[in-house]
């Protein structure tokens, strides 16, 4: 069996529902976010997924993914992992998509990057090293983390370039699965929130 990566993001926070950029601010989930990450659980210890027994699980250091991920059922077996952690927005953080094209019109994140924070250049490398990570043993594996990062692993697992990413939306609490088509990198499923 060729391994695939399973994605899925954090439940909803007050900035998820704002649409503020939240990087590295540790927020918590709201209710609405508790709730998702229980259904997503149920989603993922019932066929076809059955607990993912054998699967390797990873979860971003910040506490929206790990409540996610323990909510889901899998914080006993989950291993905290740096390079999962949200782009940091630097400059950017806590502010909308409407309050940055304010300061600097045109600005795209997958091409432009943000002062203070993170380049597309050094996310594409956190990405590439979860793909690498999950392509280098025969088993599938789990990931909790954040929309930005996430898509950026989407699209490195294809193979395209970072900003293909601005291209894949990604729901609070949904379920994406990465796996192969004809021997090469494929979405399977993306977005999913039939959980939910």
């Amino acid at each position: 069996m060729a391994p695939r990566i399973l994605l899925a993001r954090h439940g909803q926070t007050e900035w998820s529902l704002s649409g503020q950029h939240t990087g590295r601010t540790d927020l918590p989930l709201l209710e609405e976010g508790r709730r998702g990450a229980e259904l997503l659980g149920e989603r993922l210890h019932r066929a076809p997924f059955d607990s993912l027994d054998g699967a390797e699980i990873r979860t971003s250091p910040l506490a929206r993914a790990r409540e996610t991920c323990q909510l889901a059922g899998f914080g006993e077996r989950a291993r905290t992992w740096d390079t999962l952690m949200e782009w940091d927005y630097g400059a950017y953080e806590g502010l909308t998509p409407q309050d940055i094209q304010a300061l600097r019109p045109g600005w795209l994140i997958w091409r432009d990057g943000v002062p203070e924070g993170e380049s597309p250049t050094e996310v594409t490398a956190r990405a590439d090293e979860v793909v690498a990570w999950a392509r280098e043993a025969d088993r599938d594996v789990l990931v909790f983390a954040h929309g930005h990062i996430l898509r950026s692993i989407g699209a490195r697992w294809l193979g395209l370039p970072l900003d293909f990413a601005a291209r894949i939306r990604l729901n609070p609490a949904s379920l994406s699965v990465l796996g192969w088509a004809y021997g090469e990198p494929a979405i399977e499923s993306w977005n999913d929130l039939g959980h939910l």
